[in-house]
């Protein structure tokens, strides 16, 4: 039996879903689980984080690579950036980003580079762009998957 750490809320304080919104444009959840979150098992929760995670990877790698794992860890813990260990190292460089996008000037101080859609941009709209395409991935999930589903209800 695999021993998981407890799951936490991926709650930013920005919820959308009050407003309407079907997913939160903060943790890109959906309004249910946002409602729901307190009643699920923990296993629930590692699904929904699974799936954020999985997104938020892949908006981060269509920007960004990761060409030193260890420098880019190094860093973040120097400089005391709030992080999840047992996140794709991805979700890491989304959270580099959010605490300093602005401050960072050599991205190979960090272990990453560039890829080419993102190489003239200024980090800041890197960010921007990564936010933008992990809601994105999320509510083509809840249209394809979820959407359909509620409506048969």
């Amino acid at each position: 039996m695999a021993i998981y750490k407890k799951v936490r809320t991926p709650c930013i304080g920005v919820c959308s879903t009050g407003i309407g919104d079907n997913v939160c444009r903060g943790c890109k959840r959906f309004a249910h689980e946002v409602i729901d979150w307190n009643a699920y098992t923990e296993e629930q929760r590692r699904i929904i984080a699974e799936r954020r995670d999985g997104y938020l990877a892949n908006a981060v790698r269509s920007q960004l690579e990761i060409v030193d794992q260890r420098l880019l860890l190094a860093q973040l813990k120097h400089q005391q950036i709030r992080f999840n260990e047992d996140q794709s190292p991805y979700c890491w460089v989304f959270e580099l980003l959010r605490a300093g996008a602005s401050q960072i000037r050599d991205l190979s101080e960090y272990g990453l580079v560039a890829t080419a859609e993102a190489s003239s941009v200024p980090l800041v709209e890197v960010r921007r762009r990564i936010d933008e395409d992990f809601y994105a991935l999320s509510q083509a999930y809840y249209q394809r998957f979820v959407a359909p589903g509620l409506q048969s209800v």
